[in-house]
């Protein structure tokens, strides 16, 4: 019988909801999409399909595969989760908790993404979300003059970043601690502008960029011996895409 979804064209963007959310897992996981069809029992053309056609609908069976191939839940995969606070799944089996050393929290703040910083302010410390990158050891973020984040300059201020996965009970956190500036050298901000990894999800003109100089670095992290699946009716034990236990990354 012929493949309905023949591998006749190269690796698209995803598009449609669903098939954003998958890429985005299997990215974060370091996996491709033939490993990941693999994992859940269909053809890597089937998987295409997914993440390319906006109005793929797969049945529940295949969500569930994929959800336990990609390490999370239908409800995550689905979008279900959208407007819910991380961290309402059940704890999982036997919780270790773990101090990261100094390097290993410079290896998970050095990438990029979205953090919070808490800013300083005549009436209490305001925490806000900002997109950022680590530059030379330093973390950075483009915002707008006279918006909260910017009000970060000249003061103290901490900054987080952090992972939740729902489905397995499991994350980690970092906290740096520093101080905050404007960047005010025109060949530092032109560099920072040509080098940006992403613009400011809050749009707009944010052309300000602020620099924090990390004087302390401290996280932790919490992994499970086994996955827990945190939908209802889910069972402790270990994880269909990994019998023998996981550790998360």
């Amino acid at each position: 019988m012929p493949d309905p979804f023949p591998l006749n064209v190269t690796e698209g963007s995803p598009v449609g909801d669903l098939g954003r959310r998958i890429s985005v897992r299997r990215t974060a996981l370091d996996l491709s999409r033939e490993e990941t069809a693999d994992r859940a029992g269909v053809a890597a053309s089937y998987l295409q399909y997914l993440e390319e056609f906006p109005g793929a609908a797969p049945g529940r069976s295949v969500l569930l595969s994929l959800a336990a191939a990609l390490d999370t839940t239908v409800t995550e995969l689905a979008g279900g989760g959208s407007d819910q606070t991380p961290g309402p799944g059940r704890a999982g089996s036997d919780p270790t908790f773990t101090e990261l050393t100094v390097q290993e929290c410079r290896e998970l703040l050095s990438t990029h993404g979205v953090g919070r910083v808490a800013v300083p302010t005549v009436s209490g410390p305001v925490i806000v979300p900002v997109n950022y990158s680590v530059v030379d050891g330093a973390i950075v973020y483009r915002t707008a003059p006279g918006t909260t984040p910017s009000r970060a300059a000249g003061c103290q201020v901490t900054f987080e970043i952090d992972r939740i996965d729902d489905a397995f009970g499991e994350g980690w956190s970092v906290l740096a601690l520093g101080r905050a500036r404007t960047v005010t050298d025109a060949d530092d901000i032109r560099s920072l502008t040509e080098h940006a990894l992403s613009t400011p999800w809050a749009g707009g003109s944010r052309e300000e960029w602020i620099r924090i100089d990390a004087l302390s670095l401290t996280g932790r992290r919490i992994t499970t011996r086994r996955g827990t699946f945190s939908e209802a009716g889910g069972t402790d034990g270990p994880s269909p895409a990994d019998p023998a236990g996981r550790t998360m990354e």
